[in-house]
Parts: structure tokens; sequence; C-alpha cells
């Protein structure tokens, strides 16, 4: 069939099939494996090899901090330790200038940062953040726009999966693209809360229901300085967690895939020492979450391995980068090109599907071009996270939608504001890599 329309690659023709499958809702690990088995069979070799190339992708020291950052985010979030934190971030930004919708912003990146995953944070804290923004006088839409936002730039806080992948594919220092992410990280989200005074409210409805049974405040009635410090008290060993960790790395104490063991046994210490909320059913049923879900990331890596073999066998990384590079000798017109096809291919893929396809490609012309890999990754992963929230079909819209039982029109008007801002905020990412850098260059 292929031949009809000239295409003899069998890697092009893997690309194709891919998309195609996708197209027919295959889920994503099956299309890529699916794909890869077809243009193996076509090259003529290398079906025999398939199960030592899944087992070659899967078996790196590195992609262990996959699992035990999903189990230590699961963990935080069924003992207890996230929603002490939340409290104090409700406590200590939720009288600042767009009350709600402040503390929206900082739960939704830290939720997500913390859960390592997009979606998933919509799904788990978007009906408590869009109540709240509600009775705090926010459209409904924008609020839901705003969980979608605050959730997809959580992908680039560290400790963030997708930057351990980038690591692994690029052959990167993740323990640089950890610290290089955070500033820009910090900054997508000043540009959400940037947003904030530009949104129509309204007072709150009397007859509104209270948010308690949702979102209690904490301490009602304390004066505001006991509650700020009984929140910080109470959410204490929960708020060093990112301090025991990035502290860690940066220090050498431990490498970044030991640094997802520590979080776990950190997080299982506080939960049985310092809050005492461990049990044996909470500690079944978060192993059985984490391994759902970190079983879903490591099928769609050993099934990217065999495309990857496609690819590097096939030459597609020197045909399609040669091709990319050919559009012009201006670099900027180059990497404006990327960030469209990342941006687009983000809509539709989850970020490490996008990034086992992509970068093979993408990475030699990064390389050629002079790139800082680092400036490079976080670049892509701020890139990926608008993908998440892009009309017509990012995927977090549609989780906002299911969750609020909204049409994905309305929440995806409630994003647009978010999703300009975004725009003009990666645009300066781009144009001012000393961002990334400089933190890394500091503690270097």
């Amino acid at each position: 069939m292929f031949e009809w329309f000239g295409i003899s690659s069998a890697g092009t023709q893997m690309i194709i099939i891919f998309f195609l499958l996708m197209a027919l809702r295959l889920p994503v690990a099956f299309a890529l494996g699916l794909s890869a088995l077809y243009a193996m069979w076509q090259i003529g070799f290398g079906l025999e090899l398939a199960g030592d190339l899944i087992a070659t992708g899967i078996t790196k020291f590195s992609l262990l901090a996959i699992p035990f950052f999903i189990l230590a985010g699961t963990l935080m979030g069924s003992l207890g330790i996230a929603e002490r934190m939340i409290r104090f971030f409700r406590v200590a930004v939720g009288g600042l200038p767009g009350g709600m919708g402040v503390v929206g912003t900082v739960v939704c990146l830290f939720w997500g940062a913390v859960s390592g995953s997009g979606p998933a944070s919509v799904a788990a804290i978007g009906p408590m953040i869009i109540k709240g923004m509600e009775e705090d006088g926010y459209d409904r839409a924008f609020a839901a726009g705003l969980v979608c936002t605050g959730a997809a730039f959580s992908i680039v806080i560290p400790p963030s999966i997708g930057l351990v992948i980038y690591g692994v594919i690029a052959e990167t220092s993740i323990s640089r693209l950890f610290i290089a992410a955070i500033i820009p990280g910090i900054f997508m989200a000043l540009t959400m809360v940037a947003v904030l005074p530009f949104a129509r409210r309204r007072a709150a409805p009397a007859t509104a229901p209270s948010l308690a049974a949702l979102m209690p405040e904490p301490y009602e009635g304390e004066p505001r300085g006991r509650k700020l410090w009984l929140s910080f008290r109470d959410s204490f060993w929960g708020l060093m967690t990112p301090v025991v960790i990035l502290g860690g790395i940066y220090s050498g104490i431990f490498t970044p895939t030991e640094a997802a063991l520590v979080a776990t046994v950190y997080a299982l210490a506080v939960g049985a020492l310092a809050y005492r909320t461990l049990t044996l059913r909470k500690l079944y049923d978060a192993l059985g979450t984490a391994a759902a879900s970190s079983a879903v990331v490591m099928l769609i890596v050993a099934y990217a391995s065999l495309f990857g073999w496609v690819v590097t066998v096939d030459d597609l990384v020197r045909s399609y980068s040669g091709a990319l590079l050919g559009l012009s000798q201006n670099e900027w017109v180059i990497l404006l090109v990327i960030m469209l096809i990342l941006l687009v291919a983000g809509m539709f893929m989850d970020p490490v599907t996008v990034m086992f396809i992509a970068l093979p490609i993408f990475l030699p012309v990064a390389r050629e071009m002079g790139w800082d890999p680092v400036w490079f990754g976080v670049l892509v992963m701020v890139n990926l996270a608008i993908g998440l929230i892009t009309p017509p079909v990012g995927i977090n819209l549609y989780v906002a939608a299911n969750v609020t039982r909204m049409k994905i029109e309305q929440v995806a008007r409630g994003t647009m504001p978010f999703l300009l801002a975004s725009l003009v905020g990666i645009a300066i990412v781009a144009a001012v890599p000393s961002m990334s850098q400089i933190l890394v260059d500091w503690l270097r």
C-alpha cells in the first residue's frame, strides 16, 4: 500500500502506522509496539531481537526513579502529608490578591510535581480547587482553565518524571536538569498568577454551598499569625520533602535515582512516626496504585525501545534531522519549528511518548546548533506542558471536562487566557537561556 505513495522507508511507514493506530484509539504503548514490529518485519531482520531490545530499554538504573517517585507521591497523598501542605499553602497565600486563584496555582503545581502526572492532578484535586475558586467569585470555566494549566506545568517542577526520561534519552545529568527547571517552572507559574487580576470576579453568593466539606478552613477563629504558625508546624515534615530530595541530590549525598527511594522511605517514616497515619491497608492501596501508574509509563518505555531501534537502523535521524537543518540557516527559525512540532504532538500524546519519538531526531539538531542540552531539555518540558492545555485536543482539557461535567468548549475557553500567557512565557524562557542556567552555574 505504501508503495502506491512512493513511501519505501520502513521507518517512515512505522511513523504513519503509529499515528493511524493512535487515531483508532489504540493505547499508546501498543501503538508504539505494533508499528515498530511491522517496521522490523519490513526491514527483514530484527524480530528475534525484540525481547532483548525491550529488556535493554527498561533495565536502566536511572529509570528506577520513575516507580519510586510515583510511589512517594502516592504515599504523600494517602498518608495526609500532601493535605497538610495544601492547608499551609491556603493559609499562607489565600489572603493575597487573587485569593483561591493563587492557592489553586500553588497547589496544582505542588500536587502535580508529587504525582508526576498532569492529567492525574486535574482529576485528583480539580474538583476541590474549582469549587474553592467558585466560592471566591471566579467563573467556573476560568477556574477549570487554571487547574488544567497548573497541573500541566507541574511536569516541569522537579522531581519531574519527564525530566528523568529526557535525561535518560539525552544522556544528560538529571541533577542538572532538576536544578535548571526550578526558575523556569516558577516563572511559568508567575505567568499564570499574572492572569488572575484580569479575571472577572463576582461576590460569592450567600446561598452558595459551603467549601468546608471539600477544603476545610484550617484553625478557624485563630488570628492569621497563629494560623500560619499552626499550619506550618503541622505540615513541617511534608514541606521538608523537597529539601531532603533536592538538597541530597545537589550536595552529592545521593543520585536522583537514589533520591526517589529516599523520598519513598521518607514518606513512609513521616506517615508512620510523625503523623501516625500509616496503616497496612493504606500501604497496600498505595503500592497497588503506584504499581499500576508505573506500569503504564514503563510499558511505553519498553515498546519505545523497539521504535528507537527502527529509527536508528533505518537512519531516520540523519534524514529527518538533515531536512530540519535544511529549512533555514537561522537557529531561531529551526527552534521555532521544533517547538511547534512538540506543541502539536503534545496535544495528542503524553510527554513521555512524544520524547521517545521526537528526541532522537531533535537532539542531533540541538547538538549541531550548539545548544545546551540542559536548557533544551527544560524548553522541551515547558513546550510539552503547553501541549496538554492546547485546544482542541489537549489531554488536560478532556480530564477537566469530565470531572466538572462541563463541555470541552467551555473548558477550552477558560484556558485561553492562561494559554496566551504561557506562550509569552515560553518565548521568554527560550530567548533567555540564562534563566535555566543560572542556578546550575551557581551550584557547579
